[in-house]
């Protein structure tokens, strides 16, 4: 075998790459593609995306303030209503949640809230609950536990 009998493998896709500025009869001579001067023309061009030709940025004309929390929680909610489809007597935890589709991950912690009314008994485990959600939970039989 021979560097000159070298294939790609049957069925592989090759394309061989745009050789620039290798003279006019290939197409690509002379500006190699690139037109005639202007910026895109010059070697080393290179724009941010937030580049607007001159204009001034979206970034930098819109005002800046207040301040983002970086250490805030992240609460999943789920309201009472959305409790309604399990059983009676069922201990409820994040992990049967999910099961279930009500949420999709725990972040920082599932909080229960008190939209909506429940009516059965069910022992509810999560990270948080407001006041209203456990007075409901607990007037209709069930418990409360936080985790």
């Amino acid at each position: 075998m021979f560097i000159h009998e070298l294939k790609p493998a049957e069925g592989a896709k090759r394309k061989s790459r745009k050789r620039v500025g290798r003279g006019t009869g290939s197409g690509w001579g002379k500006t190699s593609g690139k037109g005639q001067k202007g910026q895109n023309s010059r070697s080393g061009v290179g724009r941010t995306p937030a580049f607007q030709g001159g204009q001034m940025p979206l970034t930098r004309t819109v005002p800046k303030r207040g301040f983002t929390n970086i250490f805030k929680k992240q609460w999943v909610i789920v309201n009472l209503d959305d409790l309604n489809q399990f059983e009676e007597g069922i201990e409820i935890t994040p992990e049967v949640l999910i099961e279930k589709n009500l949420i999709k991950s725990v972040k920082d912690g599932v909080k229960i809230l008190g939209r909506g009314e429940i009516n059965k008994a069910l022992v509810i485990k999560a990270h948080g609950f407001s006041k209203t959600a456990a007075g409901k939970i607990e007037a209709a039989g069930g418990k409360v536990e936080v985790i």
